[in-house]
């Protein structure tokens, strides 16, 4: 199976073409404009693997958490390039994507994306050396100071971080002993890990359950609301004090 995949969740515009677990192409650029970067990508990606689109059997996206704009823009370009030749599509969790990256090594990972204000989007997986990754926990939006609690419990354990909140948390003095320093080449987002775990999710999935995999199935998956909808809520908050004080 030929999957096509794409991660614009972070601050990295990510994408890969693999056939089952095997890649045959990737790219990835740490980017402001994800709209002007990701459909070139992907048609480089199509040239060197030497695939038509029309010879995509499966497309993957990542649906978040993870930037507004970026996770509408990815689920944008996948729902209206699988449109035309009706190409299945899975939205994958941005947090599991990074996790599949692991895949083949004994450690607990943490993905973790910037949310701002002291915040980061993370979850944690276990993955092992028969290349399975297991969920440990809910993909949340949490303090820093919280997730390094949560991990005090897997002390003695090698902790890997990835994501573009990597820098942010390791080095802190409150994480236990066993967080390792990540290769660079890791903590950056690959969309090689989206397109194994939609590979798996595809393969278990029931006749009845694929016919479920369209394009126009794919939605964001918000764990908060956008920056906007708080600053708008914050102004009316405001003008309504204000009224309230002129009674």
């Amino acid at each position: 199976m030929r999957i096509l995949a794409v991660d614009t969740c972070a601050k990295t515009a990510a994408a890969a073409i693999t056939e089952g677990r095997t890649l045959l192409a990737e790219s990835s650029v740490k980017t402001d404009t994800h709209s002007v970067t990701l459909l070139p990508m992907i048609e480089a990606l199509l040239r060197a693997a030497d695939t038509k689109l029309g010879e995509i059997d499966l497309m993957a996206v990542t649906v978040g958490p993870g930037s507004f704009t970026g996770v509408r823009i990815g689920v944008s370009a996948v729902k209206g390039l699988a449109f035309a030749d009706r190409i299945p599509c899975v939205g994958i969790s941005s947090l599991e994507g990074m996790a599949y990256n692991f895949a083949g090594i004994d450690t607990l990972v943490v993905p973790v994306i910037d949310a701002r204000r002291g915040m980061v989007y993370a979850a944690l997986f276990r993955a092992s050396s028969d290349g399975t990754v297991t969920r440990l926990t809910e993909d949340e939006q949490l303090p820093m100071d919280e997730l390094a609690e949560m991990l005090r419990g897997y002390a003695g354990e090698r902790i890997y971080f990835t994501g573009d909140a990597t820098g942010m948390m390791i080095g802190r003095d409150d994480l236990p002993e066993g967080v390792a320093v990540t290769p660079e080449k890791l903590r950056i987002p690959s969309a090689y890990g989206v397109a194994a775990r939609a590979d798996a999710i595809y393969a278990e999935a029931s006749e009845a359950a694929k016919e479920g995999f369209t394009d126009a199935a794919l939605a964001p998956v918000y764990l908060r609301k956008s920056q906007a909808e708080r600053e708008r809520e914050e102004r009316l908050a405001k003008q309504n004090n204000g009224s309230e004080g002129s009674l």
